[in-house]
């Protein structure tokens, strides 16, 4: 009787996620919206102050180039350990989008001073800012600030792509409740996650290539990474917060039909 009643409860469980709401399929198209002007705003800066991306990349030396992959996956590394424990303390009162914004700007004037030399010795500064930022919307949206699954969900944010991507699936697959949480899961997911961020630091290094201007060009790509970052941080764990309600199947197959049909509201 007990294993009849464990498999109803499998079949029918308790509390069975609620139907998509009107209200909840208007925050979801709000979402979409959110992502697709995200991945404009970006795309703009980066012409703005680098010019074309592939006029852009030809600035780097091929050494460079060659170590962005290598770059990018330490600097992810360095950012999971660091990021969550950096708000702990008076780090805890920093913690705004727009803060994050002019930490990350900042950070990318100071880096752009030198030309590349200084510009690769940013890097892991900018990559901090930015998961420090996506953790801090996390938090918002009723994530545990502490739990490893929080930082990989963030992780996974950084590989909803960039310039030259119309990709909507890394940001929306909610990847952490699925991995063990191990030291293997994490490395794996960076594996995964770090070539798509290494195009995206390709652009940002070669608008700071020229000394000087690299400040302007580093400042202008920063607030563009953290804002753009931000953005599918909403997107992500908004949709997160919703799939508690109404399980992740409904609530992703909403999201990727309302981005198909293009139907997005005005934001």
């Amino acid at each position: 009787m007990d294993d009849q009643n464990t498999t109803m409860k499998e079949i029918n469980p308790a509390d069975p996620p609620r139907p998509l709401t009107e209200a909840a399929k208007a925050e979801i198209a709000e979402l979409a919206a959110r992502q697709r002007k995200a991945n404009g705003v970006l795309m703009s800066a980066i012409n703005f102050v680098g010019g074309q991306v592939e006029d852009g990349l030809k600035l780097l030396p091929a050494s460079a180039r060659d170590q962005i992959d290598d770059l990018a996956r330490v600097a992810l590394r360095q950012s999971f350990d660091v990021a969550s424990k950096s708000r702990t303390g008076r780090g805890e009162t920093i913690g705004s989008d727009r803060i994050h914004k002019i930490l990350g700007t900042l950070s990318g004037a100071i880096g752009g001073v030198g030309g590349l030399p200084t510009a690769l010795a940013e890097l892991p500064v900018a990559t901090t800012v930015i998961f420090r930022a996506v953790h801090h919307v996390a938090v918002e949206y009723g994530e545990d600030p502490h739990a490893e699954e929080t930082k990989m969900e963030c992780l996974a944010v950084f590989g909803a792509g960039g310039p030259s991507t119309d990709d909507d699936g890394v940001d929306t697959a909610f990847i952490g409740a699925r991995l063990s949480i191990s030291g293997a899961a994490v490395n794996g997911l960076i594996s995964k996650v770090a070539p798509r961020f290494a195009a995206v630091l390709s652009q940002k290094l070669a608008t700071q290539a020229v000394p000087i201007l690299g400040a302007a060009a580093g400042a202008g790509t920063n607030y563009a990474f953290v804002n753009y970052y931000v953005s599918m941080a909403h997107v992500h764990f908004g949709l997160r917060k919703l799939a508690r309600t109404y399980g992740d199947a409904a609530v992703t197959d909403h999201f990727h039909a309302v981005l198909a049909a293009g139907k997005l509201p005005q934001t």
